[in-house]
């Protein structure tokens, strides 16, 4: 009796490998988006550390200019409202992303999912552990261990706009459903080791708020004058239970709807997210930048963030701690995982995305004031050391890509051909027997071309006069 023919062993996955051409035009939509966004986000800070540090006092006065009704425990400085309002609706915009991640996107696949997910989590222990370390052999307080554990994907994406380097897709969306792991994270340190007191009478309104909230969009009832009213009455109801507001955005937008259905060109997250993240990113987050960003940066107070063990423990976190924990984990990932590093790529372009992912600014900037409330002073010296060492992150990580710019406008020019003209890159139509009909179109115009140029130059050299 024959011996039973073994199974073949089970493909392994590529990592970094290209995507499909939905999942690439969303990215690239996006990250369009984002980039903007980024820029934008980078003159806001600049603009605020060049405010804070020339009219200092204007800067203070209209920081803590109070307005709101007081009656509902609304009445809050502009630096609140825009920590805690605006901010709200960045989240909302980070938990539509991780729903489509969940439910179309990297994360749907739990065997795929595995590997960012492995490296955002090390990439938010290893700096929480670094700056804990730092802090304790310091004898300085660890209060502060979560402010370097956050990316932030919009001041990532505009170092690479402004640095002028193009990022394969797959880099882009490596980076990108890392900082979506790393904002659900980032959301559930807020939520657990943020919160003191609670009112449950407002929580209660707030979850009330959120199943009505949940019940419309199941109904499909329509209309943004039903959803914004509601949305700032949850809002408020959270803000007002004792638990930061932002997780009421995150909330609303894990409910709404990322798969389409029959006849639908958009699912209703992504036409929501299409229309609220310029929002976020063009205003939302610049304006969070302008009222948190603005720190005072004297020698002497640079020269301090390297002298105390807090501060210099949010450097070393971001620009040691997120490059170690993120390439650490990927490369652990794929050792003990059927995944392999995509052939086109090195090991290389993971260290570089790592170090860009030390860069820490909106979420990190909203734990230090969390971390450190009532403390003004420590909360100056930390934000201070945030723009340090995401500046630092920013300079490494511009420097390693540049390493390798070659390769990536290679890649990248790669994955924008399309000789063919159909509007769809060449890459995607390798499986498509009309693309190669129409390339041989193509190169049969061109043979016949060259086939008369061929005779016009023979009729040329035969003439008497020709040269020799």
């Amino acid at each position: 009796m024959a011996a039973p023919t073994p199974a073949p062993p089970s493909p392994r996955r590529t990592f970094l490998g290209r995507q499909s051409l939905p999942e690439r035009n969303f990215l690239t939509d996006a990250l369009r988006t984002e980039t903007v966004g980024g820029v934008i986000l980078l003159v806001a800070a600049v603009a605020a550390l060049i405010w804070a540090n020339t009219f200092g006092s204007s800067y203070t006065t209209v920081s803590h200019l109070h307005f709101g009704p007081e009656a509902l425990g609304l009445h809050l400085s502009v630096a609140h409202w825009a920590a805690d309002g605006l901010l709200a609706i960045f989240f909302f915009v980070a938990g539509v992303e991780l729903k489509r991640e969940l439910v179309a996107g990297e994360l749907r696949d739990p065997k795929a999912a595995a590997l960012p997910v492995v490296a955002a989590l090390c990439g938010m222990a290893v700096p929480a552990l670094v700056y804990t370390l730092v802090t304790v052999l310091g004898d300085g307080s660890t209060s502060g261990w979560a402010v370097p554990t956050a990316t932030d994907i919009a001041f990532a994406l505009a170092v690479l706009a402004v640095i002028g380097t193009s990022l394969p897709s797959a880099l882009r969306a490596f980076l990108l459903t890392l900082a979506v792991v790393d904002d659900l994270f980032a959301i559930l340190i807020i939520a657990v080791f943020f919160t003191e007191n609670i009112d449950f009478v407002a929580l209660i309104g707030a979850f009330v708020g959120l199943a009505v909230f949940y019940l419309l969009l199941r109904l499909n009832v329509r209309g943004w004058y039903i959803y914004v009213p509601l949305a700032l009455v949850i809002w408020g109801l959270m803000y007002n239970s004792g638990i930061h507001a932002t997780i009421a955005g995150v909330a609303m937008g894990l409910m709404l709807r990322c798969t389409r259905r029959d006849g639908e060109e958009r699912s209703p997250g992504e036409r929501v997210e299409h229309l609220i993240r310029p929002l976020s990113a063009g205003f939302a987050v610049p304006l969070f930048a302008l009222f948190s960003a603005g720190v005072s940066l004297s020698g002497g107070a640079l020269a301090g963030v390297f002298t105390r063990p807090e501060t210099l423990g949010v450097v070393l976190g971001l620009v040691v701690g997120k490059t170690l924990g993120i390439f650490g984990g990927t490369w652990l990932a794929t050792r003990f995982t059927k995944a392999e590093l995509n052939k086109e790529l090195a090991w290389a372009d993971v260290f570089a995305v790592a170090s860009l992912a030390g860069i820490g600014f909106t979420v990190s900037l909203l734990i230090g004031e969390l971390a450190f409330t009532g403390d003004d002073d420590m909360i100056n010296e930390i934000k201070a050391s945030v723009l340090l060492g995401s500046l630092i992150a920013a300079v490494l990580s511009g420097v390693l890509l540049k390493l390798r710019v070659r390769r990536y406008r290679a890649l990248t020019d790669a994955e924008e051909l399309d000789e063919d003209e159909s509007g769809v890159p060449d890459v995607y139509e390798q499986d498509d027997p009309e693309y190669h009909l129409r390339m041989a179109a193509i190169h049969e115009r061109k043979a016949a071309e060259h086939r008369r140029l061929a005779r016009l130059a023979g009729a040329a050299s035969n003439k008497p006069d020709s040269p020799a």
